[in-house]
């Protein structure tokens, strides 16, 4: 059986009395979506938080390819292989999209900006940038503001941003967020062949697209995980239709 790409053991996570993480695992295997979802206020973003560097867990430990990241930041996380795209977008609205994905290909940096021009003449960045914006579909759009995109669009060119780190796992948060069907159906799609690149973590709210993209689903409830399963384990489970699916049961 092959090892897990990514690995979350016994994480634990205090604000005061809150338990906001509590002696979770989970893992994420190659080639696959692994789901993570729950209600709003189940800890998905202070779990997510920790895994990819934003916060220090008061317990277990996170690996990446058997290494432990625990210690690393953000930026080194990136580098080391751990690619995430947000809820909210980081994108730079005053860049086009090429200059927004050259950035992401020359690393994430606060220093960055300070070599921009002549890494935009780098030739093997370039490609790699255009390669990334036509495998989701926005080679035509390169040129244009970001801020001139619209939301879906700019989810996309997230992803593009991503690709160029040339990760061994994705976390993403919530990419369908604020997408319309169609929208939807084609990043589902998207991700459907992205995954054999490098698996992914999802935490996504849209239940169509995690049922259609999911390979394994794990239910985070008050900090716990409460169930981890295939999309059927999950539908059938009655402690996950009573505490999350109660809503589509009812519908």
């Amino acid at each position: 059986m092959a090892d897990p790409v990514l690995a979350v053991h016994n994480i634990s996570k205090s604000f005061g009395a809150l338990k906001a993480s509590d002696n979770v695992s989970l893992d994420l295997m190659p080639g696959e979506v692994h789901a993570l979802i729950g209600p709003n206020g189940a800890g998905k973003s202070t779990l997510i938080k920790q895994i990819a560097g934003g916060l220090t867990p008061d317990e277990g430990r996170v690996e990446l390819l058997g290494r432990d990241v625990t210690g690393l930041s953000t930026a080194a996380r990136a580098q080391a292989g751990l690619s995430r795209t947000f809820q909210i977008s980081a994108l730079a609205m005053g860049y086009t999209p090429l200059e927004n994905v050259m950035l992401g290909a020359v690393g994430q940096s606060g220093g960055v900006f300070r070599f921009f021009r002549p890494v935009m003449k780098d030739k093997m960045l370039l490609e790699r940038a255009w390669q990334a914006l036509k495998r989701v579909g926005l080679e035509e759009n390169a040129h244009a503001m970001t801020s001139e995109l619209s939301h879906g669009q700019r989810r996309q060119l997230e992803v593009a941003v991503a690709l160029t780190l040339q990760p061994k796992a994705f976390i993403m948060d919530e990419p369908m967020a604020g997408m319309g069907a169609e929208g939807s159906k084609r990043l589902t799609d998207f991700l459907h062949t992205l995954k054999e690149e490098a698996p992914i973590l999802l935490v996504e709210h849209d239940m169509d697209a995690v049922f259609a993209l999911a390979d394994r689903i794990s239910v985070l409830v008050y900090g716990k995980i409460i169930a981890t399963g295939s999309v059927d384990d999950i539908r059938n489970h009655p402690e996950v239709r009573t505490a999350y699916l109660g809503e589509e049961d009812a519908a």
